[in-house]
């Protein structure tokens, strides 16, 4: 009997195997699984490596628990017998998918293979994807698509189209049952961009994952525009211009980190309620049990009401542990949503940045709010909103590009909410912006608001001219200091409406509250809310202003 170390043995020897045999078979099997692990030789996996990356395998072993993985069809591979490919047939057809966990919950999972065939999409590689996609709708699991491909496989035709039609509507289907989870770890071009675009959260790596319809040569071709693909379809030109992604990981490693953060926070389906850690009912009223950070909130706000200040500083110091996750951080950045927890119970954030327009709402800071509204909705974490905004933001190029009809996706993605809804009103909440920033007659829930609240239908210097404009005219022609009455008119219309009493005293906040308050209130208010039971007109579906 021939030794494994014996390299004595005759090399035709060691490759047969008889499959008519039941070793044989285990052989057959064994050497098949080898070539499944190794579909391509080392030179291209080092040239991965010599970019920075990790292989579609390593990928999936550096995201889930370890000794996790189980993968599918394995042994799949393509069957076309086109311009040559039946000559080059690799076990699992450029594409892996499987199941596994990660912190010890299930999921679902894929990962493209750019090595085999550019990663391009064929028949195999198709339904390998769509069955991943099925079972994890059936079990309940989250998926997560790790993209590295160069769209559809030429040689395959039509089919691939097919494919991608099947991949998409399954992406449609699970929408709101499952979360889907996309990481962009190459260059994503055609077919490929659509389903992470259909997904829940997109992750792109700087510098090395591009994402575009069409590329940097097509379009010299047909538009005469010179652009790099980094330009064209970087993960920074997707966070800050087109709003498609939701976080720049620094590296591989880190974008697998933010997953996992992530998953911490949802529910595994739609039919399940987020994971919650424990956290013992605190004895004693809210006052008894103040923290430090809880009595610096009752120094945040400026005096000056067109002061800014930085409103992660309230969102760190009501969430457990300051830990929040922010998403879309560098897109819409008037606006701030993300995730954190509040007495162990995962929280979806919707605040006013008072730093970057004033906190204006305009179309971007719209549409990425309704879009995380509609994401909590999905997968039932409570919405906070904390309020400070003055309004929608002026300008033609607002009024051009849509603002009544992209200001009101807001609008309409808080009102169908029917997940736990509470808002803090910090400074202002002026006229519109006001109903859409989570106002009681909007379906919120609890409504509370700091002493600092200016909740009025504009602020005092256009209420003013406005309403006195009569008044200050007729000053002006009998030459008398019209400055000097325009501050008398605009201190006596804030000491009168704008702040929060007119508003408590006819129900539209529930509660004015010392700052410091807030962590302990929204914690009582999340107990009462967790029987919420809410009941909708029976309808198809609703009709978005999209």
């Amino acid at each position: 009997m021939t030794s494994v170390t014996d390299h004595t043995a005759e090399p035709a020897a060691e490759h047969t195997i008889d499959i008519h045999t039941t070793a044989g078979k285990l052989a057959e099997l064994h050497k098949r699984r080898e070539e499944s692990l190794h579909p391509v030789g080392e030179e291209a996996v080092e040239k991965v490596h010599a970019k920075g990356k990790l292989t579609a395998r390593e990928r999936i072993l550096a995201l889930l628990d370890e000794d996790s993985f189980v993968e599918l069809d394995a042994l799949a591979r393509h069957r076309s017998k086109n311009f040559g490919l039946e000559n080059n047939r690799p076990l699992g057809d450029g594409v892996i998918t499987g199941y596994g966990t990660i912190d010890g919950r299930d999921v679902c999972i894929f990962s493209q293979d750019a090595t085999v065939f550019g990663g391009s999409l064929g028949e195999v590689y198709g339904e390998k994807i769509v069955k991943v996609q099925e079972l994890a709708i059936k079990t309940g699991r989250p998926l997560i698509g790790i993209n590295d491909g160069a769209g559809a496989r030429i040689q395959e035709g039509v089919v691939s189209l097919g494919l991608y039609s099947r991949i998409f509507r399954n992406n449609i289907l699970a929408s709101g049952v499952i979360p889907q989870i996309s990481l962009i770890m190459g260059a994503a071009a055609g077919g490929h961009v659509y389903s992470p675009a259909l997904t829940d959260f997109v992750v792109m790596v700087d510098q090395t994952s591009q994402m575009f319809i069409t590329g940097p040569d097509v379009i010299k071709t047909v538009t005469g525009e010179d652009v790099t693909m980094e330009e064209l379809g970087g993960a920074h030109t997707h966070m800050a211009k087109s709003g498609t992604l939701h976080y720049v990981a620094s590296g591989e490693q880190d974008a697998f980190d933010w997953v996992r953060d992530l998953l911490s926070y949802l529910p595994p389906n739609n039919a399940t309620d987020p994971p919650r850690y424990a956290e013992p009912h605190p004895p004693g009223a809210i006052e008894d049990n103040l923290t430090e950070e809880d009595l610096e909130l009752d120094t945040l706000i400026p005096d000056s009401p067109n002061q800014p200040y930085d409103m992660h500083e309230v969102i760190t110091r009501i969430l457990d542990d300051d830990e929040f996750l922010e998403v879309q951080g560098g897109y819409a950045q008037n606006i701030v949503v993300g995730f954190g927890r509040i007495d162990g119970r995962p929280v979806g954030i919707v605040a006013n940045q008072p730093t970057q327009f004033a906190g204006c709402l305009d179309i971007n800071a719209s549409e990425k709010a309704a879009r995380f509204v509609r994401t909590c909705d999905c997968f039932n974490i409570p919405i906070i909103m904390l309020v400070d905004v003055p309004g929608f933001l002026p300008g033609t190029g607002q009024e051009y590009n849509g603002i009544i009809r992209r200001g009101a996706k807001l609008l309409y993605a808080y009102g169908e909410a029917t997940v736990p809804k509470i808002t803090v009103i910090t400074r202002k909440a002026y006229g519109g912006a006001y109903c859409v920033m989570g106002s009681k007659d909007m379906g919120c829930d609890v409504n509370i608001a700091w002493p600092s609240a200016q909740i009025a239908v504009m602020g005092a210097s256009g209420a003013v001219g406005f309403v006195y404009r009569k008044q200050l005219s007729e000053a002006a022609k009998e030459g008398k200091d019209v400055d000097a009455l325009r501050l008398q008119l605009q201190q006596e219309y804030e000491d009168t409406l704008v702040n929060p009493y007119v508003a408590a005293e006819r129900g539209y906040v529930d509660a004015v509250i010392p700052p410091s308050h807030t962590r302990g209130y929204i914690g009582t208010a999340l107990r009462l809310l967790e029987r919420k039971i809410a009941h909708l007109p029976p309808k198809k579906h609703g009709n978005i202003p999209l």
